[in-house]
């Protein structure tokens, strides 16, 4: 399979440039640009992308290459700060522009280029950019320009080495699929190989390698990603795995009981069940920020599962549902930085007793998992549920946790997901739920003052989960929900709707 090999030079879209290559049918991986030539050649990369990032490519301490990665033969695309630093390490110069661009901005090309192959002779295109190009190494040409930028794109196209001043991976630019196609399939001449049939056998594979003969234990948390990863390890090792479902008190209302019966009748495999609830909801008394939230719920997993290995004797690997977004969003897929910590990221803690973490989705974003699941035979009612952080519902009741607040939160919620299900839209608006707002208002009910929380319910449409616009529900929709709510869940008045997308802001509140 070929592989297209993607650079993170630190910038907010680099991770749609990966999703959008995967998009097209082709495999890529996001790595650091501090990998070393040796590294980069062991990866066999078809063709190289240099991503955007927040660096001034003339600055000293501004991130380089191995100027060698120039010579290595293979089509090359800069976007951005990747495209700077093609100029400034082949002999070119770039300078601090006079005209800053930000936003949408009208793009023209010469329509001699194979990179704008079909594309309209002038269009938009997201631009961020401070800095531009001056003067072009040797062999390049301007094949595209806006009004505040003469070198919008460039090409070497005898060497294979392209540049783009904007974001083709943007939705923003309206051309920007058929131009990343353009460079995969008209310049590198790739063929669109990559498909979840062909991932699904290779990780088959590797798990099996990487395990032999070992036993894993899995966390399955009750959400899509660790029930595909059961299904992918199950048909790899069989009764190697063991399943440890851990009711940690934070789940959604009646969600114990259902992951378990769905699990075992997809999978026709044994679950452990283990109820933790108090050792969670003890651990977590009093605790009001977020990350440490976060950081107690990670550690008490690997705890529990460490305490349930040791009673089936010796268990070699901890298997996890980590994804891409988890990865990225972590601060480890390359050179991003940190948005926020995920529980299932980072590796084993110290003094753990597993040699090993197994992490067959690690490389997947939640489509193709969702894609996965039904490639391996999991049921769509299963494979589509709404997505639920590991952490659960701890991060959707702002301030301290209760276990008054959560059944509050459990009934609000129920009653949203059942209503956006009666509206037939349970597939068209990617995620939805509520959140316990940590703020208590005056309301009046019955003739009577009350002073009582406010419920706030979140719905987004997204591809990727790393952008996400909020969705537009009815009207009427949100009037029955929040009549519902307020009028069937104790010590609820208020009820909001939150329409910021993301970014600015993240999926879930905390």
């Amino acid at each position: 399979m070929q592989r297209v090999l993607v650079l993170d030079f630190g910038g907010q879209y680099n991770l749609l440039v990966a999703r959008r290559v995967r998009e097209c049918g082709v495999y890529c991986e996001i790595k650091p640009y501090r990998l070393s030539m040796d590294e980069i050649r062991a990866f066999e990369p078809a063709a190289i992308i240099f991503t955007g990032g927040p660096a001034t490519v003339f600055e000293p301490d501004a991130p380089q290459l191995d100027p060698a990665v120039f010579g290595l033969g293979v089509p090359i695309l800069g976007i951005c700060y990747g495209q700077q630093l093609m100029i400034h390490q082949l002999g070119g110069a770039c300078r601090r522009a006079d005209v800053r661009e930000y936003g949408k901005v009208e793009l023209t090309h010469d329509g001699a280029s194979e990179l704008f192959s079909g594309v309209e002779p002038t269009s938009v295109c997201w631009m961020s950019h401070g800095v531009e190009a001056e003067r072009l190494p040797d062999g390049f040409r301007a094949v595209a320009k806006t009004a505040g930028c003469d070198f919008a794109a460039i090409e070497n196209a005898k060497r294979g080495l392209y540049g783009v001043q904007f974001h083709p991976e943007v939705m923003h630019t309206v051309h920007g699929t058929e131009i990343i196609k353009n460079f995969l399939f008209r310049i590198c001449r790739l063929t669109p190989d990559w498909s979840m049939a062909s991932y699904a056998s290779e990780a088959i594979e590797e798990c099996r390698a990487k395990i032999g003969s070992g036993k894993v234990l899995l966390a399955l948390s009750g959400g899509v990603d660790s029930a595909v990863a059961a299904a992918l390890l199950y048909r790899a090792v069989g009764k190697q795995l063991t399943c440890i479902f851990v009711d940690h008190g934070l789940l959604r209302k009646n969600e114990g009981d259902e992951v378990e019966t769905a699990m075992r009748n997809a999978l026709g495999m044994e679950i452990i069940r283990v109820d933790a609830s108090e050792r969670f909801l003890s651990r977590l008394a009093g605790v009001t920020e977020p990350e440490r939230k976060r950081k107690i719920i990670g550690e008490e997993f690997i705890r529990v599962f460490e305490a349930e290995a040791k009673k089936l004797g010796t268990v070699d690997f901890l298997a996890q549902g980590t994804i891409y977004p988890d990865v990225v969003e972590s601060g480890l897929g390359g050179e991003s930085a940190v948005i926020k910590s995920h529980h299932n990221v980072g590796g084993l803690p110290d003094h753990v007793d597993f040699k090993e973490i197994v992490e067959p989705l690690r490389r997947l974003f939640k489509d193709e998992v969702r894609a996965l699941g039904i490639e391996l035979g999991l049921p769509e009612k299963l494979v589509w549920r709404q997505p639920f952080p590991g952490p659960g519902l701890a991060i959707r009741i702002i301030g301290e946790i209760t276990r008054d607040k959560l059944e509050l939160l459990r009934d609000a919620d129920a009653i949203f997901r059942e209503e956006v299900a009666n509206a037939g839209l349970e597939r068209s608006v990617n995620q939805y739920f509520a959140a316990l707002t940590n703020l208590r208002s005056v309301g009046v009910m019955g003739d009577e003052r009350t002073y009582d929380y406010c419920v706030a319910l979140r719905a987004v449409e997204t591809q990727d989960f790393m952008t996400a616009d909020w969705s537009r529900l009815p009207y009427e929709l949100l009037d029955k929900v929040s009549r519902r709510i307020v009028g069937e869940v104790k010590h609820v008045n208020r009820v909001v709707y939150d329409i910021t997308s993301k970014p600015p802001a993240t999926v879930e509140w905390e």
